[in-house]
Order: structure tokens, then C-alpha cells, then sequence
């Protein structure tokens, strides 16, 4: 099943034992050269320099180079207004993305993809929409959190149907790693929110020890306790095939401490 979202990294990355978050994925991934339509290119065009960033300084042949991104991000400037900060992780197409944006107005989102053309669908849908309140980063979300994200920083991350990497000895690969979940818990307020879904069976049990293993996040229960961000999102089509296809889809909802 194809999962929205899934970044695949390099052969031959390895880890980061020297990184102060102990062990994180590999920061380095393929970048699909998928022509965008014309419409989409249009759109790119017009609204990424307003409502887009690279990562980093580098650029896929054919394509503009952007300004380097000042770290940590302003985003104040960037969205005009001080606002709760949300950032997704892998936000594919954008599905969920836009319209959980559109269910909190008052929040601000950041969507980090690697893919271009996942970035150019929802900026197409973000035009079409007009909402104003999501921008979007090109690059691998664990260097976006360690890079340009002040601790402290967020309201919430949302992390949708990573990639599982099912073989054993690509489990190394997996974002949802114990260093990833401590930097995560590094940048998310008193009460911030990470919420994380995956389809995988044994990835979701590897989400769930590890989450549960970091000092600073509690498990929430949305049933009984008020949190800053709505944990309501979309099926998405993908997700529908999931389902279809016999796959629970497993939920995790923690709070920082």
C-alpha cells in the first residue's frame, strides 16, 4: 500500500551516534523528479516564494535555488501573526493537512515534505481553498526540528503513516526512532502535543514503546482531558485501501509533560 507522507532514505546512511538526541534516522533521501502539470508549476511559481522554503541551500537540477532558511525559523514574520505552531512531519499530498488547518483557523502548520510534487498538490489546494494559515518546508523533518525549530517552539507535531521500512534491518530507518521522539518532546511546549498514526502492526509497537519510553511525554486521553490541537483528521484514500484491506490503524496521542 502506498502510504502519503513516506520519505525513503539513501542506502548507506547510517545513523548519527554523535547527535545529542542519541540515535536519529538517516537524514538523507532521494528526491523523485515527478514533472509537475502545468497548473501546478503555475502555482509554484506564483506562491512558493511566499508560502515556501528549502530546508537547506541545495536544489534538484532544473529548479530554482531558494534563499538559505535563518534558523531558528521566524515565524511570526512568516505567517504575519504569533499563533500556536503546529508541524507535520511527511505531509504527502496534504490531505489532512489542509483540512485540519481548516478546522483551526487560529493555529498556524508547517507541512514538511521532501517530494515536490506532494508539496505542489497542496499548494494547489491551498490557493483553491484560500487558507492562510499553512506553509510549507521541502526537506527531511528531522533535520527541520534540529535545524530551524527553537525548543520550546511547538503546540503540537503530527506524524501521519510514516513509513514502516517492515524488514528488520531497515528498522534503523524508521523516523519514529528514540533519539527523533526526544527532540521532538524537546520542541514542543509544557502541554504540546505529538499525535502519530501508522497502519504497520509491529511499527506501531515500536511507536508506542518508544513514545512511552520518553521521560517527558505522557500518554493523553482525548476522551477525558482538554488538548491545545484537535487529534481529528481525515481518512485519507490510502488509509480507506487500508482499512479495505484488513490494516487497523493504530493511534498515538502524547503530551508533554
Amino acid at each position: 500500500m502506498r502510504h502519503h507522507g513516506r520519505m525513503h532514505a539513501q542506502p548507506g546512511v547510517g545513523l548519527r551516534p554523535d547527535a545529542p538526541w542519541g540515535y536519529l534516522p538517516a537524514s538523507s533521501f532521494r528526491s523523485r523528479r515527478s514533472a509537475l502539470s502545468d497548473a501546478q508549476r503555475q502555482t509554484w511559481e506564483r506562491l512558493w516564494p511566499q508560502l515556501g522554503r528549502q530546508a537547506d541551500a541545495g536544489e534538484t537540477p532544473g529548479e530554482t535555488p531558494d534563499t538559505p532558511l535563518d534558523a531558528p525559523l521566524d515565524t511570526r514574520a512568516w505567517f504575519g501573526r504569533s499563533a500556536p505552531l503546529v508541524l507535520e512531519i511527511g505531509c504527502g499530498s496534504g490531505t489532512s493537512t489542509l483540512a485540519m488547518a481548516q478546522a483551526e483557523p487560529d493555529i498556524d502548520v508547517i507541512a514538511v515534505e521532501i517530494y515536490r510534487r506532494g508539496l505542489a498538490q497542496l499548494l494547489c489546494a491551498i490557493d483553491a481553498e484560500q487558507v492562510g494559515n499553512i506553509r510549507l518546508i521541502r526537506g527531511n523533518g528531522v533535520d527541520v526540528l534540529k535545524d530551524l525549530i527553537a525548543p520550546q517552539s511547538l503546540t503540537g507535531v503530527r506524524v501521519f503513516f510514516p513509513d514502516p521500512w517492515p524488514k528488520a534491518r531497515h528498522h534503523k530507518r524508521r523516523l519514529l526512532q528514540t533519539g527523533t521522539v526526544s527532540l521532538i518532546a524537546h520542541r514542543l511546549l509544557p502541554g504540546g502535543v505529538l499525535h502519530a498514526a501508522t497502519d504497520h502492526p509491529g511499527y506501531a509497537e515500536h511507536i508506542g514503546a518508544v513514545g512511552d519510553a520518553e521521560p517527558r511525554l505522557v500518554r493523553a486521553d482525548p476522551d477525558s482531558e482538554s488538548l491545545p490541537i484537535s487529534i481529528s483528521r481525515p481518512t485519507t484514500k490510502y488509509e480507506t485501501k487500508a482499512q479495505e484491506a484488513g490494516s487497523h490503524v493504530c493511534e498515538f496521542v502524547w503530551k508533554r509533560i
